[in-house]
């Protein structure tokens, strides 16, 4: 479902204004409708954070037939962009409280935006993202507080995923084997 919403939100609202979108996640917001906070990437390298506000839309569509005049009704999506900042605005990206399952966060710009996150790996994954693109394409190292730094930055063992799964292999054929090792061999046979 998200890769659908990827692709939709990036043919209606980014690929006109020459962006590409990066990550999104689903937020919760007072107004009525879903709402995204969205990161893209201008073909300028210029990264921007926006909340994307999608509401349902109904609408009529005419038959392509000239002999037919028939018309459907339809339910669209409208997507709006609704806040925009700029990467280089962001000042600090604040976790809250890194030791409770919070999908709260607040963004720093001139002012501090509160944002909720539907879960908190969602807000985890969202934050990965931002880091990367800090440092690609701004140069600088984003100002974090209140995160939990095994998930945003994982250390060497865990972000080769080959090497574990090599190793857990090889720990399952050493397991076999001593389990066959303890098992009774009959010797009447």
């Amino acid at each position: 479902m998200s890769s659908l919403l990827r692709e939709e939100m990036q043919r209606v609202l980014f690929r006109p204004g020459k962006q590409r979108l990066v990550e999104f996640i689903e937020i919760e917001e007072p107004a009525q409708g879903r709402h995204f906070l969205c990161v893209s990437v201008g073909k300028n390298k210029v990264v921007q954070l926006s909340i994307v506000g999608c509401h349902v839309s109904e609408g009529t569509i005419k038959s392509g037939s000239k002999k037919s005049h028939t018309k459907r009704s339809s339910i669209q999506d409208c997507y709006k962009m609704t806040e925009v900042w700029s990467l280089q605005d962001l000042t600090l990206v604040d976790g809250r409280d890194p030791d409770v399952d919070d999908p709260c966060f607040l963004l720093h710009f001139d002012k501090v935006r509160t944002v909720t996150a539907t879960s908190c790996s969602a807000k985890y994954s969202f934050v990965r993202a931002l880091v990367a693109l800090s440092d690609r394409h701004c140069q600088r190292s984003l100002n974090l507080r209140n995160f939990d730094w095994a998930y945003i930055k994982p250390t060497a063992f865990y972000s080769n995923r080959g090497d574990c799964v090599v190793l857990s292999q090889i720990c399952f054929y050493a397991l076999n084997l001593v389990c066959l090792s303890m098992c009774p061999v009959p010797l009447d046979a």
